[in-house]
C-alpha cells in the first residue's frame, strides 16, 4: 500500500504515542505532547509529521523548526530532549520521514537538520548525505534491581561510600511536584557551570504535561533542599532529567544521594532501566556517571546540512563559548535567572 505523509494534529496522539510505546526504539522524547511543550515554553514552530498506510501509522517524526537571532535557524528532532529521530517500522517510512525532513530544511531556509537517534541506526537506505559526529555525546543505561540491596551493591566502592555518606549525614528526600523549589535549585547548579538556566515555566508546564510520568525527587538537610531533580518515566525506565544541587550539596553528597534515592524510589515503582542520560565527553558530568558503574554508549545523531553550513555546535566544550562561560558563573543568581530563559530558548 501507498505510504502518505501527513502532518501531525492534536486527534493523532493517541495513536501516535500508542506507535511510539510499542516500538523498540520508541523513547520518552518521542511522544506527541512534546509539541505542545516545546511551543508553549519556547514559542518554536512543530513540523511534527506522520507517515501512514491506509489509515495506520507507519513512522513518526517529532520535528522542531529553532529559529533564533543568536544561534540560527535548525531543525532539530527533538530539541530540549537527548532522543529523537525518525520513529519508523520499516526502511521505506524511515526514508521517507529523512526525505520530507530534508525537504522542509529547503523550504525553511534552514541551515541543518538534526536527528537524535538514540540507538545504533542503518541509514544506508537514507536520500542525501547524513553526517555524523561521534565524538561529542554519550548515553548512560543500565538495568536496575528490584531489591535496594542489590542496587547498592552494583555501584562502586568508592560511589558507593558518598551515598553512604549522605545517609550518615541524615540527608531525607520527598517526591512530589515541586517545579518552584526544583527551579530554585537548578538555576543556582548550572549558574555555577556558567550555563543559562530555563525559565520557572517550562518546568511547571512539564509537570503539568506530563503529569501522570514525571515527578520531582528533592533532597532536604533538615528543612534545607540542598539537591533536587525532574524525573521523567517511560514503560519500565526512569529518567532522571534536570537535576542539580547548591553548594550545600557538595559538603554532605547531597547530589549522590539524590541519585540513589531516585533509583530506589523508581526500583520501587516498578523500573528496571536506569537512564542517567546523554553527556558529553570529557566533562564532569561524564566522569561522575562513569563513576556509579555505568559504561558510555555514543549517541549516533545525524545530520543533513544546507550548502556551506556546518553542524551545530552549540555545547560548553567549544572554544568560542569559554569567556561567556566564565563571565556567566560571575553573575548574581538573580540577573542569571533574568537573562538566562531569552538565551537559553536557542540551545536546546
Amino acid at each position: 500500500m501507498a505510504l502518505t505523509l501527513r502532518s501531525f494534529e492534536p486527534r493523532h496522539a493517541a495513536a501516535w504515542n500508542a506507535f511510539v510505546t510499542s516500538h523498540p526504539a520508541g523513547t520518552f522524547f518521542h511522544l506527541a505532547a512534546w509539541a505542545d511543550v516545546i511551543s508553549t515554553a519556547f514559542g518554536h514552530t512543530s513540523l511534527y509529521t506522520l507517515a501512514e498506510r491506509d489509515g495506520v501509522i507507519a513512522g513518526v517524526l517529532p520535528l522542531v523548526q529553532m529559529k533564533t537571532r543568536l544561534f540560527g535557524n535548525t531543525l532539530v528532532s527533538t530539541p530540549f530532549c537527548v532522543y529523537g529521530g525518525p520513529l519508523a517500522g520499516d526502511a521505506e517510512a524511515t526514508a521517507a520521514l529523512a526525505t520530507h525532513a530534508e525537504a522542509l530544511r529547503a523550504r525553511t531556509g534552514a541551515s541543518a537538520v538534526e536527528f537524535r537517534h538514540r540507538d545504533p541506526i542503518d541509514d544506508t537506505g537514507l536520500a542525501g548525505a547524513w553526517l555524523a559526529r561521534p565524538d561529542l555525546y554519550v548515553t548512560f543505561r543500565k538495568p536496575i534491581a528490584a531489591s535496594d540491596d542489590a542496587n547498592l551493591k552494583a555501584i562502586p566502592r568508592k560511589q558507593r561510600a558518598m551515598v553512604r555518606k549522605g545517609i550518615q549525614n541524615g540527608l531525607g528526600s520527598v517526591v512530589g511536584r515541586d517545579a518552584d523549589t526544583l527551579h530554585g535549585v537548578y538555576a543556582e547548579s548550572v549558574r555555577n557551570l556558567g550555563t543559562p538556566v530555563f525559565a520557572r515555566r517550562y518546568f511547571r508546564t512539564l509537570l503539568s504535561v506530563f503529569h501522570d510520568c514525571a515527578d520531582v525527587v528533592t533532597v532536604l538537610e533538615g528543612e534545607q533542599p540542598v539537591a533536587a531533580v525532574l524525573n521523567f518515566y517511560f514503560r519500565d525506565e526512569v529518567l532522571p532529567y534536570y537535576g542539580g544541587g547548591t553548594q550545600a550539596a557538595r559538603r554532605v553528597a547531597g547530589n549522590d544521594f539524590m541519585y540513589w534515592e531516585v533509583m530506589r524510589r523508581a526500583a520501587a515503582r516498578g523500573c528496571r532501566l536506569f537512564d542517567f542520560g546523554r553527556s558529553k565527553v570529557g566533562t564532569g558530568a561524564f566522569a561522575f556517571k562513569h563513576n556509579w558503574g555505568f559504561d558510555p554508549a555514543p549517541l549516533p545523531y545525524r545530520y543533513s546540512l544546507a550548502p556551506g553550513a556546518t553542524i551545530p555546535d552549540h555545547n560548553p566544550l567549544n572554544p568560542k563559548y569559554r569567556l561567556f562561560i566564565a563571565a556567566w558563573k560571575r553573575l548574581p543568581l538573580p540577573i542569571a535567572n533574568l537573562i538566562g530563559p531569552p538565551i537559553v530558548r536557542g540551545l536546546g
